[in-house]
């Protein structure tokens, strides 16, 4: 199974899901992510669910819930970069808390033990990772313009 990286140059790419343990899986995901970062944090942005109708709660189908990971310390890094299709997502322009830096789409599971990280279904992977690369059109077209 898949996960979709979402670079803060709107660079939309496909990646396999990490195998092995909880600490195996974790430091390929942060190292996924980027820019050193150390800890994520397990995002759900509103309008994944609303505007991109993924489900939003996980279920015994490993992979057809989605999430967002983002780096919980990027802001204090030097020279933070928003993530544009993150932040859209996350309602930055509600509440005015941008995203920032690459954020990681990844399927949930309710299992045993809880909820657990896995790869995105097949059927969710491919109606999503059409739409973050329709919206990273729309909005490179639309920093063009603006530049």
């Amino acid at each position: 199974m898949k996960l979709i990286r979402v670079t803060t140059d709107e660079e939309i790419t496909l990646h396999d899901f990490p195998e092995g343990t909880h600490s195996e899986q974790n430091e390929v995901l942060r190292k996924l992510i980027g820019d050193d970062c150390r800890l994520y944090e397990h995002v759900r942005p509103q309008r994944l669910y609303t505007d991109l109708h993924m489900v939003g709660r996980p279920t015994k189908i490993a992979g057809q819930c989605v999430c967002m990971l983002v780096d919980e310390e990027f802001a204090l890094k030097p020279d933070p970069v928003p993530n544009y299709i993150g932040s859209y997502l996350y309602e930055t322009d509600r509440h005015g808390n941008p995203i920032l830096g690459n954020v990681l789409f990844v399927g949930e599971e309710w299992s045993g033990d809880g909820i657990d990280f896995c790869g995105i279904a097949d059927a969710t992977l491919e109606i999503l990772h059409r739409q973050l690369i329709n919206m990273a059109f729309a909005m490179k077209a639309t920093k063009e313009v603006l530049e």
